[in-house]
Parts: C-alpha cells; structure tokens; sequence
C-alpha cells in the first residue's frame, strides 16, 4: 500500500502526532513558500517508502498557528521528527530525500 501525507491541525496534532505508536514526520509549511513547494515531492516519496512504519504529516503554519508556536517554528519548511510524542530531530530548509531518510532510519 502506498503511503500517503496527513493533514494535520491545531486540532487533530496530539491525537496524530504526539499520541502516535510509531514515529512521525511533520512538514510544517505555507502555500506561499518557494522551499516548501521543492521539498513536498521529497515528502510524498518518503510517505511511500515508510510507509506502514512512519507516519509522514504536513502542517499548514498560516491556517495552524497555535501548533506552529508551541513548537516555536521560525522559518519554514522545518521538519520536526517526533517519536513517543518528543522532538527526536529538527531539520529546517530544504534537505535533500537522502538526508530526511537518514533522520527516519534513525528512530526505526
């Protein structure tokens, strides 16, 4: 089964997130953001090849503001990987598939 990238919201982040089993991956980004709109396809390809063992999640920081705060996002895209509902990395700008894939090889 192919993966697939989850919305998340100020509403749904801790039961999606910091609830979840297995680690997760939040892309936080905006639609008008040149960076996020190049690491989006490297997104989607990882929630393919994890899938079943990481769940992959984008956040939208203009429409989820409160989520973007507490977690103190400054420039985007930043990529907070959380396992048992702790940051275990944070990754901010574009980085390449190979290294987002090193940070996920990491947690499993």
């Amino acid at each position: 089964m192919a993966g697939r990238v989850i919305e998340v919201t100020d509403a749904n982040f801790d039961s999606e997130v910091v609830k979840s089993d297995m680690p997760v991956l939040v892309d936080f980004w905006a639609a008008w953001c040149g960076p996020c709109r190049m690491v989006a396809p490297v997104v989607e390809e990882l929630a393919d090849d994890y899938a079943g063992r990481v769940k992959i999640t984008k956040l939208n920081v203009d429409e989820n503001r409160n989520t973007a705060a507490k977690y103190g996002i400054m420039s985007i895209p930043t990529l907070l990987l959380f396992q048992k509902g702790e940051v275990k990395n944070r990754l901010v700008g574009f980085r390449p598939k190979t290294e987002l894939a090193k940070a996920l090889d990491a947690v499993l």
